[in-house]
Order: C-alpha cells, then sequence, then structure tokens
C-alpha cells in the first residue's frame, strides 16, 4: 500500500539518527512537512539537508529532550515553523541502561518525561486537526523484565503503559495514540554496530536470538510509523506493535 501524507506537518523529537532520522525521511517522501530536533548540531544539519531533498518544508532546530523547557520552546517553533502539527513521534531516548542513580535519572528524563512534555506541548495544535496522531518509540525491553538494563526496560514499560492511558484520554480529542516497540536495530554509529565493530559477545547472542537471523533496519520502523499515522489505522489506538523480528518470542 501507498502512504501519502501530502499536506500533513510531522514533528520528531529525536529525529537526526537511527531510527528518528528514518522515521522523518519516510514521512518527508510520503509528501509531509517534517521538523525534526536532536542535541547534536552537526548531525541535526546533515539530516535536515537530507530531508529537504525530498522537497518538502523542512524544520530542524537542536534541542536537549531532557529539559522542559526547552522541550516545550520547540514544540512551539516547529508549530510555528510549519503551521501546525498533525503527527508528534517521540523517539529520544537516554539510553539509562543501569539499576542506579544515573541509570533511572537518564531514561525518566528522556524516555518518559520528553514523551510527557512533548505531548503537553503538542497536544493543543493536534487537537485543531482531523485524523491527527501521537507515537511513542518505546522497545520490546519494556515487554518482560531486564536483569541487564533494568532502568531501560522499566521507562520502556512505562511509555507502553502511558500509550494506553493518553489514548484513552486523547480520544475525545480526535487525537489517535499508539506505540512502536523496536527490537535490535543496527545502523551507522548506532549502539549495535559499536557492539559489533569492537567485537562485543553480547552482539552474536542478541543476534542468535533473533528468528530472522538479522538485526532490524530503521526503515522497518518508519514504514510501521508510517501505517499507524495513516488512514489505513484510523481505528487504532493504544497499541503496542513490536517490530523486531520475532526476537522478544525468544526465551
Amino acid at each position: 500500500m501507498g502512504f501519502s501524507f501530502d499536506g500533513k506537518r510531522v514533528v520528531v523529537a529525536g529525529g537526526s539518527r537511527g531510527i528518528g532520522r528514518a522515521i522523518a525521511a519516510g514521512f518527508a517522501a510520503a509528501g509531509a512537512d517534517v521538523s525534526i530536533c536532536a542535541r547534536g548540531a552537526q548531525t541535526l544539519e546533515t539530516t535536515r539537508a537530507e530531508l529537504a531533498r525530498h522537497g518538502r518544508k523542512v524544520h530542524a532546530e537542536p534541542c536537549d529532550l531532557a529539559d522542559g523547557t526547552a522541550v516545550a520552546r520547540y514544540v512551539a517553533a516547529a508549530e510555528a515553523a510549519l503551521g501546525g502539527i498533525d503527527i508528534l513521534v517521540n523517539n529520544a531516548s537516554g539510553f539509562g541502561m543501569a539499576d542506579d542513580e544515573a541509570g533511572w535519572a537518564a531514561g525518566l528524563a528522556v524516555d518518559v518525561m520528553a514523551m510527557v512534555r512533548a505531548s503537553h506541548a503538542a497536544i493543543p495544535a493536534l487537537s485543531r486537526q482531523a485524523g491527527s496522531s501521537i507515537i511513542h518509540i518505546s522497545s520490546i525491553s519494556g515487554l518482560k523484565p531486564s536483569t541487564r538494563t533494568p532502568a531501560y526496560a522499566a521507562v520502556k514499560a512505562t511509555m507502553i503503559h502511558y500509550t494506553q492511558s493518553q489514548a484513552a484520554m486523547l480520544a475525545a480529542k480526535g487525537i489517535r495514540v499508539n506505540c512502536i516497540a523496536p527490537g535490535s536495530i543496527e545502523f551507522p554509529g548506532g549502539l549495535w554496530e559499536q557492539r559489533r565493530l569492537a567485537g562485543d559477545p553480547l552482539y552474536a547472542r542478541v543476534l542468535g536470538a533473533i528468528p530472522f537471523g538479522r538485526m532490524g533496519e530503521p526503515e522497518e520502523v518508519a514504514d510501521v510509523a508510517l501505517f499507524l499515522a495513516s488512514p489505513f489505522a484510523r481505528w487504532v489506538t493504544g497499541q503496542t506493535i513490536a517490530v523486531d523480528g520475532g526476537q522478544v518470542l525468544s526465551a
């Protein structure tokens, strides 16, 4: 099926690399105007230039998504630049892994509170548009316990639960809310590529647990995001879809 987002305005919080970049590129290729943010100005500008090749309006702005004031300021700037917001994608992660103060602080500040704050900032604009939606990018780590990354798994589970609550709260405003739980996704400069190049044995163990025998690609997550934001998913809300090649099925 083909997706058309002509005339739609999409905000991707955490959109300069990896999954976020692929989602932003997918929407731009389908005709949407797109805004992205990230902390790294150089990577952000590179991605902005790539997105602009699709001939759509592209807005990019540095933003520390752990800073509540910065999040509100960015969403307002994105709305002004695009002339509205139809779709919000919350993709950023603080990658807080360990069960310690630092791990919990990173995950709560970015994975959880950036999602909440960006949503709150965008809801007035989203409620003015027909067919608007919010998509959160969680992880299959949020679907089961983890002894290796307990803080990360817990905050990702929080995102999944909040998706359900938020979907129920926002239905009256005509806003659908859904979540994607990617498995292990490899891309240039990403954590899994770094582990592979470093010869980390964890890479081989995780790879061996994926039934299809390979890591996922960012574009495979992006395709599901476009589906969830499209009219094809107009009666889908409060759901979490695992995009993992069956990885979560492994014991």
